[in-house]
């Protein structure tokens, strides 16, 4: 079955939810790329403006900047655009945690499969393309620089390893 570019961005606009979001992600970097891993956690922490996320190499834990994803929560003018930002760093973090670790590489695939599946005016596209900062240029001037020492765990966000039993 095709899925469209209006169909994912269908999907990103809709979605309610961290687990929305990154059943998206995973399903796109699967059509894109036949990569797939489960299993994830993943965590918000306070951390300075320049950090947006990151992997910890060989773990299962993504870790989002809670500090930037606020930020970008009151800038974005609707759902669909604070959605759009969640998947293109989640995207981001997500080919790390299968093993890519080059920098460059990561930028240029999630910028490959958010051009491919969502189109180069999407604003998850334009983001992919340079930095968030390109669609939020407000976010230059944010001057936080301190990593904080808690976490928030977001609960049930890749459930996709769990089985019941019935």
């Amino acid at each position: 079955m095709m899925i469209s570019k209006d169909d994912y961005a269908g999907r990103i606009s809709d979605a309610n939810d961290f687990k929305d979001v990154f059943e998206i992600v995973k399903d796109a970097v699967y059509k894109t790329f036949k990569l797939r891993r489960v299993g994830l956690s993943l965590l918000l922490q306070d951390m300075p403006s320049f950090v947006g996320a990151y992997h910890v190499l060989g773990s299962n834990y993504i870790v989002v900047n809670r500090y930037i994803l606020n930020t970008v929560k009151h800038l974005a003018k609707s759902k669909e655009e604070y959605n759009a930002y969640v998947f293109v760093i989640l995207v981001h973090e997500y080919l790390h945690s299968l093993g890519i670790v080059d920098e460059y590489k990561v930028r240029r695939m999630t910028y490959e499969l958010c051009n491919s599946l969502l189109g180069k005016d999407h604003a998850a596209t334009i983001m992919a393309k340079g930095d968030p900062s390109s669609y939020f240029p407000e976010l230059r001037s944010l001057a936080y620089v301190k990593f904080s020492n808690r976490f928030e765990i977001v609960r049930e966000f890749d459930t996709s390893n769990i089985s019941y039993i019935a």
